[in-house]
C-alpha cells in the first residue's frame, strides 16, 4: 500500500514536471530567467507595420525604429540595417527580449553608429513559429522567404521610408538562426546589402549546400568578395556554432574577405550575463559599432 501511494506520488511529480516543462517551453518559449532591462529614456519608438507579401502570398509585418530627428531632418537620408530573429521570435523579438534601444541610444550618443533605419523583419515561414525548428530563410516549401526579404521588403522600405540608395549603407544581421539567414540570404543580394553579421549563427544548414553560406560564399565573383564587409562572433558555450564560425571566418580569408571573428565568453542558455539574451544584447554593441565604422567609411568613399 505504502509503496502504491509512494509511486502514485512519483508518478503525480513526473506529470507536474512535464506540464510546467512544457508550458515553459511551449507556451511561454523559454523566456530569460534574468534578461536585459531597458533603462534609457530616449525618443526611440519601436512600430510595427505590415504590407501585402507578394512573395509569400499574405499579409506579414515588419518592425521599425525610426532615427533620433527622422521627422525633423525632412532632406535626410539614412542608412538602414535588417535584424534577422532566431527560432521562435517574431518581429518584436529584439525589443521585447534584447533591449535594442539600450544599444542604439548609446552608439548614437558616442556616435559609433550614425543615425539609421533599423528594420525587424518577422522572419518565420508559413509553419509559423515553433521552438521546435528555426525559421526557412530561404525560398523553399514553406514559403519564399528569401525574397520576401532579401528583396520584397527591401524596395517596399525604400518606397516608405528616407533611405540611402547605395548597397554599401545597407546592413543584414541577425542572431542564431537569423545569424545563418542573414548571411543565406544576404549573399545573394549583395546589390542590396554589402555589410553582413552573424552573433552565434552557423554557415552549413541541413538542407543542403545550396542554403548554407559556406559554400556559397565560396562561388562568389571576385569583384562582390570586394564590397562585402562581415562581422562575426559566437560564444564559447556554443561550440557547434563556435565551430561553424570559426570554418566560416577562415574561408573568408582565403577567399580576401574583409571580416572581423569574435569568440566571446557564453553564448545560448536561459540564465547568466554571458547567456541567451544578455549575450546577444552585450554584442550587438560590437556589431552594430562594426556596422557603423563601414557606413563612415562609404559615406568617405562615395
Amino acid at each position: 500500500m505504502k509503496l502504491s501511494k509512494v509511486l502514485i506520488g512519483v508518478a503525480g511529480t513526473l506529470v507536474i514536471l512535464t506540464a510546467t516543462g512544457y508550458w515553459y517551453v511551449f507556451i511561454l518559449g523559454a523566456p530569460q530567467l534574468d534578461p536585459p532591462q531597458e533603462q534609457t529614456n530616449s525618443e526611440l519608438k519601436f512600430q510595427l507595420k505590415t504590407f501585402n507579401s507578394q512573395a509569400m502570398g499574405t499579409q506579414r509585418q515588419y518592425g521599425v525604429i525610426l532615427p533620433p530627428g527622422y521627422d525633423k531632418n525632412l532632406q535626410q537620408r539614412y542608412p538602414v540595417i535588417f535584424l534577422l530573429h532566431g527560432g521562435h521570435d517574431d518581429a518584436r523579438a529584439y525589443v521585447d527580449k534584447y533591449a535594442v534601444f539600450n544599444v542604439l541610444h548609446e552608439l548614437y550618443k558616442s556616435k559609433k553608429l550614425p543615425p539609421s533605419i533599423v528594420i525587424t523583419p518577422d522572419g518565420n515561414d508559413q509553419r509559423g513559429s515553433s521552438p521546435l525548428f528555426d525559421p526557412d530563410y530561404y525560398d523553399g516549401s514553406h514559403g519564399k522567404v528569401g525574397t520576401l526579404i532579401g528583396s520584397e521588403l527591401v524596395q517596399l522600405v525604400k518606397s516608405r521610408y528616407r533611405t540611402l540608395e547605395s548597397p554599401k549603407f545597407w546592413a543584414l544581421g541577425g542572431l542564431s538562426s537569423g545569424g545563418w539567414g542573414a548571411f543565406n540570404i544576404g549573399l545573394r543580394y549583395l546589390q542590396n546589402f554589402n555589410i553582413l553579421f552573424s552573433h552565434s549563427g552557423y554557415f552549413t544548414d541541413n538542407s543542403g549546400p545550396q542554403n548554407s553560406p559556406q559554400q556559397i560564399v565560396q562561388q562568389l565573383p571576385i569583384q562582390d568578395r570586394k564590397q562585402l564587409r562581415v562581422y562575426l562572433d559566437a560564444g564559447k558555450s556554443d561550440r557547434n556554432l563556435l565551430a561553424s564560425t570559426q570554418a566560416f571566418h577562415e574561408t573568408l580569408d582565403k577567399l580576401g574577405i574583409e571580416n572581423v571573428f569574435y569568440a566571446f565568453p557564453g553564448g545560448h542558455g536561459l540564465s547568466g550575463p554571458d547567456v541567451g539574451w544578455n549575450y546577444f544584447h552585450k554584442h550587438l554593441k560590437d556589431s552594430l559599432s562594426f556596422v557603423g565604422e563601414q557606413f563612415k567609411k562609404g559615406r568617405v568613399s562615395r
